[in-house]
C-alpha cells in the first residue's frame, strides 16, 4: 500500500535515518537535561530512563507499522486523519510542529549562549540570526544535503558520547586522572550516597518530566517516511536500531558519571561533560566541550526545521493548513513551510533578552507536554488502524508491533501517567496549563475554519439534492 511521495524526493537513505534521529534525541536532553533528571531522582534515574525508554521504543515500533504499510510525507499525522478523524489528524500535527519549534527556540538560544564562550564581545542575536539563516538555507537544499549535514553534526555528537564512555571506564579501571584530591571514584558511588533512590520514590516519578523530554524528536523517522528511498527497507532497521542506541548512550553515561562522581556534585561544577574531561587531564575540556554543544545545538535545529516543515507540508495536503505550505521548490523542497519555520525561530533573538536562566524546565516541561501528547496519538492511532484490519490484512503487516494489543496499551498507560506527573509537581503544572490550553486553541481552530472550509469543498461535489444541515 505504497504511496507515491507527491513530488518529494526520496533521496535519504539508511544512514541519513538512523543519524537524524540520533541528532535529534541527543542534544539539549543529555547535555544538560540529565544533570537536573539526577538532581531529582539520584542514580535512580537510570531507572527512568531505561523505562522511559522501553516506551518510547513502543511508540517508534507502533509508528514503524503504520509507516512501513503507508509511507507518506507528515505520516502520522496523515494516519491520525485516516484512522481517527481530520481532527484528530489536524491536532495531531500541529502539535508535532509546535513541539519542534518550542525546542527549535531553546536549541537557537542555545546556540548563541555556546558561541559567547567564544565570542563574548558578540551580541547573541547575531549568532542567532546567523544561525537560523544558514540552517534555513539548507534545508531549502535537496533533501539529500540535509540528511549529508545531519548525518556528519550527529556522528560528531556520538562520537564524543562515546569518547566520554570510554574515558569514563578508563577513570573507572586504570584511576587515569591528573586532578588531586579527587572523590572515590567506584561504582559504589551509585548506593553509598543517601542510597540508590536517595529521594525516595517520589522524585523518581518527578524525573520522568525531565527523562521524557530527553527523548523528544526520535519520531522524525516517521516523518522521513516519504522522503526514504526504500521505506519497507529502511525505516525497520532505522528503528530497530536507532532506541536501543540512545538507550545505551544515555544510561551509559548516567552510570559512568555517577560512578565517577557522588551524584550531588553532577552539574554542580558545570557542565557534567567538563567534569569528566578535567579528571581526564584534558587542560581544553571546556573547549571540546564547547565544540560539542555547538554541533549538538545545530544538528537540533537543523531537525526541527526539518520535522516541522514536512508535517506542515503533509497538513497543507489534506486541507489543514494554508495551500501554499504544500508547494515544492525545483530541489522538491516543501520550501515556505522551511521560510515560515525560520521566522518562528527567529523569536530566539527576543528570547534572549526575556527568557531568565531557570527557563529551561518550563520550556522542557512544555516540550515534554507536546512530545508525550504526538506520542500518545501514534499509539491510539496505530490501535485504530489495527482494529480497522481484517485478520488477513494483520498477517500481512511486514513490520507489526510485538506483544500486541499488550505493549502497545502498556505504552499508552504511562503516556498518561507521565501527564499525571506534570500536573502533579508544582514546576512542571505550567507546562501541563500551557499544553491543554493549546489543544482547546486547537479545537476550535479546527471547527471555526477546518472544518466550515472541508464541508463547502465537499459541498461542490455533491449533487444538488444534497443541502446543508
Amino acid at each position: 500500500m505504497q504511496k507515491p511521495a507527491n513530488g518529494l524526493k526520496r533521496g535519504l537513505s539508511a544512514r541519513h535515518i538512523r543519524f537524524m534521529a540520533l541528532g535529534s534525541a541527543i542534544g539539549t536532553g543529555l547535555f544538560y537535561g540529565s544533570a537536573s533528571a539526577i538532581q531529582m531522582a539520584g542514580p535512580a534515574v537510570l531507572l527512568a530512563y531505561l523505562i522511559g525508554g522501553a516506551a518510547v521504543f513502543m511508540v517508534m515500533r507502533a509508528l514503524g507499522e503504520m509507516a512501513v504499510h503507508n509511507p507518506v510525507a507528515g505520516s502520522f499525522g496523515q494516519y491520525a486523519s485516516t484512522y481517527l478523524g481530520p481532527m484528530a489528524g489536524f491536532i495531531l500535527g500541529w502539535t508535532y510542529a509546535f513541539e519542534m519549534v518550542i525546542v527549535g527556540l531553546a536549541d537557537v538560544t542555545a546556540f548563541g549562549i555556546y558561541m559567547g564562550f567564544w565570542f563574548p564581545e558578540v551580541a547573541r542575536w547575531i549568532w542567532v540570526l546567523g544561525i537560523v539563516s544558514v540552517i534555513g538555507g539548507l534545508n531549502l537544499c535537496n533533501v539529500k544535503v540535509f540528511g549529508e549535514m545531519e548525518f556528519w553534526f550527529s556522528l560528531l555528537k556520538v562520537a564524543a558520547i562515546v569518547a566520554m564512555i570510554l574515558g569514563g571506564f578508563g577513570i573507572m579501571l586504570f584511576g587515569i586522572s591528573n586532578a588531586p584530591g579527587t572523590q572515590v571514584t567506584s561504582i559504589t558511588n551509585l548506593w553509598t550516597q543517601g542510597g540508590f533512590m536517595p529521594n525516595g520514590f517520589g522524585g523518581l516519578i518527578a524525573s520522568f518530566a525531565v527523562v521524557m523530554f530527553a527523548f523528544g524528536g526520535i519520531e522524525i523517522i516517521g516523518v522521513t517516511a516519504g522522503e526514504a528511498k526504500d521505506p519497507q527497507s529502511v525505516l525497520p532497521k532505522a528503528i530497530n536500531a536507532v532506541p536501543l542506541r540512545i538507550l545505551l548512550f544515555y544510561v551509559l553515561t548516567l552510570f559512568v558519571l555517577m560512578s565517577i562522581f557522588p551524584w550531588q556534585q553532577i552539574g554542580s561544577q558545570g557542565s557534567p561533560f567538563v567534569q569528566i574531561f578535567d579528571n581526564l587531564g584534558i587542560s581544553s575540556a571546556a573547549t571540546v566541550l564547547n565544540i560539542v554543544v555547538i554541533s549538538a545545538a545545530v544538528s537540533a535545529i537543523n531537525s526541527d526545521i526539518f520535522g516541522a516543515g514536512r508535517m506542515m507540508y503533509g497538513l497543507a495536503e489534506q486541507g489543514h493548513a494554508p495551500k501554499a505550505f504544500a508547494q515544492l521548490s525545483r530541489h522538491g523542497v516543501p520550501w515556505l513551510t522551511v521560510v515560515v519555520m525560520s521566522i518562528a525561530l527567529l523569536l530566539g533573538v527576543l528570547l534572549n533578552y526575556l527568557i531568565p536562566e531557570n527557563v529551561f524546565l518550563l520550556i522542557a516541561s512544555i516540550a515534554t507536554f507536546a512530545t508525550v501528547w504526538v506520542w500518545l496519538m501514534i499509539l491510539f492511532t496505530q490501535v485504530a488502524m489495527r482494529r480497522s484490519m481484517t485478520a488477513e490484512q494483520v498477517a500481512q503487516l511486514k513490520f507489526p508491533v510485538p506483544f500486541w494489543p499488550y505493549a502497545p496499551m502498556a505504552a499508552i498507560a504511562f503516556m498518561l501517567f507521565v501527564f499525571g506527573v506534570l500536573g502533579y509537581f508544582p514546576d512542571t503544572q505550567a507546562a501541563l496549563i500551557v499544553g491543554v490550553v493549546w489543544i482547546v486553541l486547537l479545537v476550535l481552530a479546527y471547527l471555526t475554519w477546518v472544518k466550515p472550509a472541508a464541508g463547502q469543498a465537499a459541498l461542490v461535489t455533491r449533487e444538488p439534492s444534497f443541502s446543508h444541515r
